[in-house]
């Protein structure tokens, strides 16, 4: 018998070990793109809380491509709301030269609370 057939059907068959033909399945390919945080955290929430959607997209080939997305949406939510919040609170270059810890640590709060809003909106939806 032989270890690889194509089938009439144009689908191809290895053998097993148990003397079976079974199909040979493969994953579409991907385009990689790189991940950071968010997207690595969107991929966590996928596999413990959205399971369809997370094989949806991994036999659909465009699992990398969403996680991509998803960080990239993030970072820019992030940076959007982080200018909108310190234009509001009054957190300037000014206030840095004065007091660089009070910058800071007002700096700190802000970040925190732009990517909690991010977190939520973006990648546990």
């Amino acid at each position: 018998m032989e270890k690889h057939i194509m089938g009439e059907n144009g689908i191809s068959y290895t053998l097993g070990e148990d003397g079976l033909y079974y199909t040979d399945l493969y994953l579409p390919e991907e385009t990689e793109y790189p991940i950071g945080k968010y997207g690595m955290l969107r991929k966590s929430y996928l596999q413990e809380h959205r399971k369809e959607l997370y094989l949806e997209l991994v036999l659909a080939g465009k699992l990398n491509e969403h996680l991509h997305q998803i960080d990239e949406e993030c970072n820019q939510m992030m940076d959007r709301l982080v200018e909108q919040v310190k234009e509001r609170q009054g957190v300037t270059e000014e206030l840095k030269l004065q007091n660089q810890m009070a910058w800071v640590g007002r700096m700190n709060d802000i970040r925190a609370c732009a990517e909690e809003i991010a977190l939520n909106k973006i990648v546990y939806r």
